[in-house]
């Protein structure tokens, strides 16, 4: 079965950006597809090291709920990331969690489909948006998007719900990834092949 991985980046489990992610994964529910929320907690997060040692084990050198998602990453198609928004920023424990997700998965991300939620009190939902779109640009994902940017406004999980606009956001965007996901199986029913990508060029601005 398609399943859709929700990651909530919030330090509150069932705060603002809960009831987002619970509204998203509604609507994909109810379009068939199979979703799970993660939820990373209040522990600290490391960041990344810039190590390298990933690149030849697969795996990060914290051994946490990266390498546990990086066991599993095969099992989801979509991902969509849910954070509340600090100094018009995505939270900075998400943000450690995802730069090493990214990094060491190497190319595994490819192909599945991605989405951000934000979720803030007044102001700075666009820039934390655009900041968490990024990890889908790099890494071959396709994103999906809704009527409007993905957003809720709220105080507490009592405002969101007021947020009649926010929330029919949320479900459209359930219905997009949905519709896409079906689009993909239907592609790969007919023997449509994936991309197969070009060796990586990596350049710097400095050349001699």
């Amino acid at each position: 079965m398609t399943k859709v991985l929700l990651i909530n980046g919030s330090p509150n489990e069932k705060g603002c950006t809960y009831t987002a992610l619970k509204e998203v994964a509604a609507s994909l529910e109810k379009e068939g597809v199979e979703t799970e929320l993660l939820y990373l907690g209040r522990e600290p997060m490391a960041g990344c090291i810039a190590c390298a040692a990933c690149s030849s084990s697969g795996r990060c050198v914290f051994d946490d709920r990266v390498n546990e998602l990086l066991g599993r990453l095969e099992e989801f198609q979509g991902i969509v990331l849910g954070s509340p928004v600090y100094y018009a920023g995505p939270a900075g424990q998400l943000c450690a969690f995802l730069d090493r997700l990214f990094y060491a998965s190497r190319g595994r991300m490819a192909g599945k489909l991605g989405a951000a939620v934000v979720s803030c009190r007044r102001g700075g939902a666009s820039a934390a948006f655009d900041r968490l779109n990024k990890y889908f640009g790099i890494s071959h994902m396709h994103t999906v998007g809704s009527q409007y940017w993905n957003q809720v406004h709220g105080f507490s999980p009592e405002d969101v719900r007021k947020d009649e606009e926010g929330l029919q956001t949320m479900r459209s965007l359930g219905q997009n990834m949905a519709w896409l996901l079906r689009n993909m199986e239907a592609g790969r029913a007919e023997g449509i092949p994936a991309p197969e990508y070009e060796a990586r060029i990596s350049t710097h601005f400095i050349m001699g």
